[in-house]
């Protein structure tokens, strides 16, 4: 009986083994695969890369990557990008919407707006080759703000003295310790006009109007969707399905094709869907930040 015993703990123990050096000799299989995908350039099947641009937009070097790879991938045959943000510093979608153009200079990319896709989440869209909008979507809000507290007639109330040493006049300005010089403001307008004549131009050059009209639309208004649409801001009512519509149509990309959401490149997909089943996901949060000039669309209360 002990025999009988002994023979199936070492059964088990064995099965044990098998069992590890065989999930061993997957990985190790799988890390080739990648690694060979890698050098040889070799890519998944042709799918439709989709992106979303949430919440406050901000410089993103890793989303930037993103779309890099993206429009470098022979087997992404177009790219959707999906909007539902009040927009966000000027740098940060500046440098979304030149990403975003490099994509579409390879393949199609339209744009889709949920909620809100305003100020810097309009300059995200129409760095796409279409656009498209909820009725009741808000948008437009074409414009630059730039804000900041003035705690000089509080600090006095509490006997509260603050100085400062200058190299210039203009060094420090504005100051959260006494009013803006006049000097100061007109040094801050200059800033806020020039950027906005970059958010007007580039209005006029995507959406195909004169300089007038496109700075008619500029005065800070949000639109809705119906509203954007005959004001030429927007292609058209939709959503995701009448991207792939458009895109079967106009681009001959098949309404087949799979819509992958994309934040990383085909490889590290492929590598991550592994882990994911048979490790497990992890979960990250990214902090984000917003600094500078903006251009970003809330109601003030």
């Amino acid at each position: 009986m002990s025999t009988d015993l002994d023979a199936l703990i070492d059964r088990r123990r064995l099965k044990k083994k098998v069992r590890f050096w065989r999930i061993l000799a997957v990985l190790a299989l799988a890390a080739l695969v990648i690694f060979w995908m890698n050098r040889t350039g070799f890519n998944v099947t042709p799918y439709v890369a989709r992106i979303s641009i949430d919440g406050i937009i901000a410089e993103d070097s890793k989303l930037e990557e993103t779309l890099k790879n993206v429009a470098e991938d022979t087997n992404a045959k177009a790219l959707i990008v999906r909007i539902n943000s009040p927009g966000g510093t000027t740098a940060g979608s500046e440098a979304l919407f030149h990403a975003i153009r490099r994509v579409a200079d390879k393949k199609p990319v339209v744009a889709t707006m949920g909620t809100l896709a305003a100020s810097g989440g309009y300059v995200t869209a129409i760095a796409a080759d279409r656009i498209y909008a909820r009725e009741t979507t808000l948008t437009g809000s074409i414009g630059v703000i730039f804000e900041y507290a003035q705690f000089g007639k509080l600090f006095e109330k509490i006997g509260v003295d603050m100085e400062s040493i200058k190299s210039a006049p203009l060094k420090g300005e504005p100051s959260m310790t006494k009013p803006l010089t006049p000097e100061g403001r007109q040094a801050i307008e200059s800033l806020i006009n020039d950027s906005y004549d970059w958010f007007v131009g580039l209005v006029a050059t995507r959406r195909q109007m004169t300089p007038e009209e496109a700075k008619s639309l500029a005065d800070g208004r949000v639109f809705t969707g119906r509203q954007a649409v005959k004001n030429k801001l927007v292609d058209a009512i939709g959503g995701e399905l009448e991207a792939r519509a458009w895109l079967a149509s106009d681009k001959k990309i098949s309404a087949d094709l799979p819509a992958v959401d994309v934040d990383s490149s085909a490889q590290d997909r492929l590598l991550q869907e592994f882990i994911s089943q048979s490790i497990g996901k992890v979960l990250s949060s990214e902090r984000l930040t917003l600094d500078g000039l903006s251009s970003v669309w809330h109601p003030r209360g």
